[in-house]
This record gives C-alpha cells, structure tokens and sequence, in this order.
C-alpha cells in the first residue's frame, strides 16, 4: 500500500497546497484538532498511504515551527500521560496497517471525519454533555491510547487528547501549547514504523520539499489567528471539508 507512483501535477499542487496551509493554520493556531482534514483531502487523489507518508514530514515542520511560541506554556502533568498511552496506540495502528487495504484506510479516515462532525453537532446541541469533573489520570493514558492510535492511521489524534484537555480546564493558550507539544512527540515517534513500512518514497520526500514553505506559511497564519480570528468561523469551514472529504472517502471504500 502507498507505493503507488503519483504525479507532481497542476492538479495536485492545486489540492495539496491549501491542504497544507490548512495543516498549519489549526495546528498552529486551534488545538490541532481538525489538522487531519488534510490528509483526509490528499487522500481523494493519493492512496490513503501516500496521503498520511505525505503529511507525516509536513506536520512535523508544523510542529518545530510552532514549539517556539507555546514554549513551557503547557501542562506537563497532563502532557505526560497523554504521550505515554501514545506509545502503545502508535504500535496497534502500525500493526492495522500490516493487515489492511486501502479500501479500509479509507473506510477509517472517512469515518473518522464524518464522526468527528457528528460529535461535535452532538455536543454542540447538547445530545451529549461535556464532562462536568477533571477526568483522572487513567483517563488521559486512554486518551492518549486513542490519540496514537487514530494518529498513525489517519492522523487524526487531535480529537481524543482534545477530550481529554478539555476537562482540563486549561485557559486557551495551555491547552494549545500541551496539544503542540503532545503532536510533536506523537508524530517524531510514528516516523519510525511509517518509513519501516515503507510508507515513504524519494517522490513524496520531493513534494514534502515543495511543499514545506506552505506549511511554515500555514504555522505562522495559525499563531497569529490564535489571538485574532473568530474559533467559529475556522472549525465551521473545518467541518464542512470535514464532511464533505469524509463522505466521499466512505463512498469510495464502499463502491
């Protein structure tokens, strides 16, 4: 899987681009939560492989890129425990990938997208309660757990460790500093097992150069809508190519 050659086309700069500045922006700026839209994007036109070798360098770029700002602003406390259930989650998502298909890659990251949205219309509408107490310290290993997991698979592991942080209580700027710090560490430990699984090629290590001055571009717009730009506007744009890349991901894996 994900060996497949693709062509560095007009069409794919046209999809890839504002897919990475997107990257840049919620993880520099918004939690990191809804960063993995990216991948689900390039997923249309790559392999569901491809898409996450892909994405894997260019958000670690994001990550240096935006460590410096939140510098020690995180909670360490729960940082840890969210890396530390990370580990285990990262090695059971590179074992489903020895064992799976494209078809259910794509099957997964669709379904992550669209359930991702579901939650959130949930959560919004009050179907589902948020969580009134701190969770305790085995709820963030579990957190962690999922974030590793669903992180390696689709790049999705904002969502679980956003749960979790939530019921932190953390002002905005620790939250996003913990979230910066957790990714860093979660994608620098996925690096490993994706190039053993030969996820990466010469050619998606070419485009991860052309593409990496967007990235930096999308980090640096991400620190500065942190303190400017409305949360609403940015994860209601969010969750309609959240939908709308998810559905067609579904449709693909199914047909």
């Amino acid at each position: 899987m994900g060996r497949r050659m693709f062509e560095l086309t007009p069409m794919f700069f046209v999809v890839a681009i504002p897919a990475v500045i997107f990257a840049g922006i919620s993880k520099g700026g918004f939690g990191s939560g809804v960063a993995f839209a990216s991948s689900s994007i390039l997923a249309l036109i790559l392999t569901p492989g491809q898409a996450l070798a892909l994405m894997l360098p260019i958000l670690m770029v994001i990550d240096v890129a935006t460590l410096g700002p939140y510098w020690k602003r995180w909670s360490w406390p729960d940082a840890r425990l969210l890396m530390l259930g990370a580990v285990p989650g990262v090695v059971l998502g590179a074992w489903l990938y020895r064992v799976t298909d494209d078809d259910l890659l794509r099957l997964l990251i669709g379904g992550i997208s669209v359930g991702f949205v579901i939650w959130h219309f949930a959560q919004s509408n009050g179907w589902i309660r948020g969580f009134t107490k701190k969770l305790p310290p085995p709820a963030g290993l579990f957190a962690g757990l999922v974030a590793g997991f669903t992180s390696f698979v689709s790049h999705a592991g904002g969502p679980p460790a956003a749960v979790y942080l939530l019921s932190q209580r953390l002002s905005k700027t620790e939250f996003q500093a913990t979230t910066v710090l957790v990714f860093w560490v979660i994608n620098a430990a996925k690096f490993v097992p994706y190039a053993y699984l030969g996820l990466f090629t010469w050619q998606t290590a070419w485009a991860d150069l052309l593409l990496t001055p967007f990235a930096i571009l999308g980090a640096w717009l991400g620190v500065r809508a942190h303190f400017m730009l409305s949360e609403r506007l940015f994860f209601a744009i969010a969750y309609v190519l959240l939908t709308l890349t998810g559905s067609k991901l579904i449709w693909d894996a199914l047909t």
